[in-house]
């Protein structure tokens, strides 16, 4: 037991010992630490001051030159000042030495007309004495002359002016006539060679229209999937493009025949497409058609843009230049009607140039001046009244407007343009090889043809096919009844013998087609 309390006791003791000891030593290192921080503290003072000095005088230095610097732009600014001041103060001294000059001289000039104004009134005085005298002696030798001769000076003078008056007039005659003899053979001679070098600058071509086209096929097994069974397919076809198909025994080829282009290059395509795709039903053919006749527009549009982008013309109305692209799919009297109305431009642009005139108006009035044989409708109007008029709508210059109405004298010609276009239509239908009457009047009777029958009511489409040898009727079932069908085909036929003259016999045949359409979904 006292051992242990020995041990306790000794243990408390060693424990205040070393308590002691610890904080004596901790005492010494916060000491030492303390010692240190301050030197360190003392350091960064001393350290901080000398860099403030050196910052200091470096801020001075720097605040030296840059006073230093705007002194001297101060001092060149002053001097620049000065030297301005001094510039117009020699400008101002100088033009105070020109005005004293000026005025110098016209203190000289004015003395000098002072003298020259006295001169001049002592020699009009002595001019009026010398003409009283000559006058004096003028009615003397005028009242002997009068003695003499029997007549007064009035009754000489209105003589003498008579013969002369008949003397110039038979001269000035003789002088016109010559004049106009050699301004006409002038004027023709200048006319021929202007003709002349339009047309050997313009580079022609003959066009070719025709009413057949040929669709090539690879071999002959294709024939029967476009006939289809019974004729259904070619039935499809014919009915949805207006355009006689032709399966004979030519070997890899189907002939396409009608008097448009526009449907023919349409049943190519659309023919073209349904060959290549493989899949030839009505159905797919009605909708071969229709996508083909939007595609034929969108390249109607084409290429009127590249034509009038060719031409150099610009500003053209949209809906001219998708009448300008039509153009290509037209035909006048055989000749292509784009290509016609190309050299008419090129013709009217050279004569022009010849004769001083705007090329740019003879150009824009020679492309647009069969505009009129191209519109969606058909009215009962010339083609140059309904170009003209379409010119107007479409906000074309008077002098185009009245070259178009004008080229084939269905209206007055007001402007030099207007006989430039005639002559240059008449050079490009009149070339060799240009146009063929036989086509156009061909052309125009089957158009007449269709025209006629669709004059009737309930009647949606018509198209001419074999030359004209038949009439397809396509008939709204709506509207017309299988009854009132035979009865439409009776008219049409006694109103084509009556109203129209054409050789052999034209059959009609009026389609009336019943559909019903269902969805399954």
């Amino acid at each position: 037991m006292d051992v242990l309390l020995y041990i306790i006791i000794g243990l408390l003791i060693g424990a205040i010992v070393g308590i002691v000891i610890g904080r004596f030593l901790l005492r010494k290192l916060f000491k030492d630490q303390e010692t240190s921080a301050q030197n360190k503290v003392k350091k960064i003072l001393k350290d901080a001051e000398n860099n403030a000095e050196i910052l200091k005088k470096n801020k001075l230095l720097e605040a030296k030159e840059k006073f230093l610097q705007m002194k001297a732009e101060h001092e060149q600014e002053v001097n620049t000042k000065n030297n301005t001041i001094n510039q117009r103060e020699n400008g101002v001294k100088q033009k105070e030495q020109s005005l004293n000059q000026r005025l110098e001289n016209m203190n000289r000039k004015e003395n000098e007309l002072d003298n020259t104004r006295k001169n001049l009134e002592k020699q009009t005085e002595i001019v009026v004495k010398k003409q009283d005298e000559v006058e004096h002696l003028k009615n003397s030798h005028v009242q002997q002359l009068e003695t003499i001769a029997g007549l007064s000076a009035d009754e000489a003078r209105n003589q003498l002016v008579d013969t002369l008056r008949e003397e110039a007039r038979t001269k000035a005659m003789i002088q016109i006539k010559d004049i106009v003899d050699e301004a006409k053979l002038t004027a023709t001679k200048e006319a021929k060679k202007i003709v002349i070098q339009t047309i050997q600058r313009t580079a022609t071509e003959s066009a070719i229209e025709n009413t057949v086209s040929i669709f090539n096929i690879e071999n002959d097994e294709i024939k029967g999937r476009i006939i289809g069974r019974e004729g259904r397919n070619i039935r499809a076809l014919e009915a949805a493009t207006g355009i006689e198909i032709i399966v004979d025994d030519t070997p890899e080829a189907i002939i396409l025949s009608g008097f448009d282009p526009v449907r023919r290059e349409i049943a190519r395509l659309a023919m073209h497409r349904l060959v290549t795709d493989g899949r030839i039903h009505p159905a797919r053919i009605e909708e071969v058609v229709a996508k083909t006749k939007k595609q034929i527009e969108e390249e109607i549009v084409e290429i009127g843009e590249r034509t009038v982008i060719d031409l150099g013309i610009h500003g053209l109305h949209p809906e001219l230049i998708r009448m300008v692209g039509r153009m290509r799919y037209r035909s006048s009297y055989g000749q292509n009607l784009l290509q016609h109305s190309r050299e008419v431009a090129n013709f009217c642009a050279t004569m022009a140039a010849e004769l001083g005139l705007n090329v740019k108006l003879a150009k824009r009035a020679g492309l647009l001046h069969d505009i009129g044989k191209v519109p969606d409708d058909n009215p009962e109007l010339p083609h140059a009244i309904l170009g003209m008029q379409l010119a107007e709508k479409y906000k074309e210059h008077p002098e185009v407007c009245n070259a178009i109405g004008a080229h084939h004298d269905e209206i007055e010609m007001t402007s030099m343009l207007s006989p430039i276009i005639q002559a240059c239509d008449a050079i490009s239908g009149a070339r060799p090889g240009a146009r063929r009457e036989v086509v156009e009047s061909y052309i125009k009777r089957l158009k007449e043809l269709e025209e006629l029958a669709l004059s009737y009511p309930g009647v949606e489409k018509t198209f001419a096919i074999q030359a004209g040898r038949e009439l397809r009727v396509v008939v709204e079932s709506e509207k017309i009844t299988d009854a009132q069908s035979e009865v439409l085909a009776a008219d049409i036929s006694n109103r084509i013998q009556t109203e129209m003259t054409y050789p052999g016999q034209i059959k009609v045949t009026v389609i009336r087609e019943t559909r019903s359409v269902a969805f399954a979904k």
